[in-house]
């Protein structure tokens, strides 16, 4: 039972939480006295947390149906791709045009694990993968940029497509980014982190 139930912020977590793990899946309607009861919560706190994540295009209304987890059509899944190109993109040159070793080496300890390794371990390689996508940004210090790509982030695990290729191919690519970041190279890093995320797209919808 969640604690302080006067409070949304807790819910609204929560339910988060059970969006991007699975336990509420894309198109299942939310049936509010059933989660109400689940979380120990009062119906109010409830529906303000599910207003706010209907903001964040998790949730939607349907007039005269109720509420349900949001699904993804094609469209929207590539928008989301074309938007981190563009974030990811900005993020490497902000970054080149640092030039800091601290976040040269922060981003290569993510991927050197794997370097010169013949059985690359796909668990292991997903979290670095992860992580390193998410330093591109939060490096670079700009807490605007931060934001929206954690929003288009949050789309990406509930679209859960994990890797879309193998680390043989893009392993490559990650070191090009971090090469052009540390030669502060803005063109190149900018290019080589759209082509990353753009090829990744391409793979998956312009087959």
């Amino acid at each position: 039972m969640i604690e302080h139930t006067s409070i949304s912020e807790p819910i609204y977590l929560r339910l988060k939480e059970m969006i991007l793990n699975g336990e509420l899946k894309p198109g299942e309607k939310i049936v509010q006295e059933k989660i109400a009861e689940q979380l120990g919560v009062s119906r109010t706190p409830l529906m303000k947390a599910l207003l706010a994540l209907e903001h964040e295009y998790l949730v939607e209304s349907i007039p005269r149906r109720g509420m349900y987890i949001r699904s993804w059509d094609k469209q929207e899944i590539i928008d989301i791709y074309i938007c981190r190109e563009a974030i990811e993109g900005m993020a490497a040159r902000l970054l080149a045009q640092s030039k800091e070793e601290n976040i040269i080496k922060q981003l290569k300890d993510c991927f050197s694990p794997f370097l010169n390794s013949n059985d690359i371990d796909l668990n292991a390689y997903t979290e670095a993968d992860e992580t390193f996508h998410s330093l591109l940004i939060k490096l670079t210090g700009n807490a605007p940029l931060d934001k929206i790509y954690f929003f288009g982030n949050i789309h990406e695990k509930v679209i859960g497509h994990g890797l879309v290729r193998p680390p043989e191919e893009t392993l490559d690519e990650h070191f090009k980014i971090i090469n052009a970041i540390e030669e502060g190279d803005e063109d190149a890093a900018e290019k080589f982190a759209r082509e990353h995320i753009k090829k990744s797209r391409e793979l998956l919808f312009d087959q």
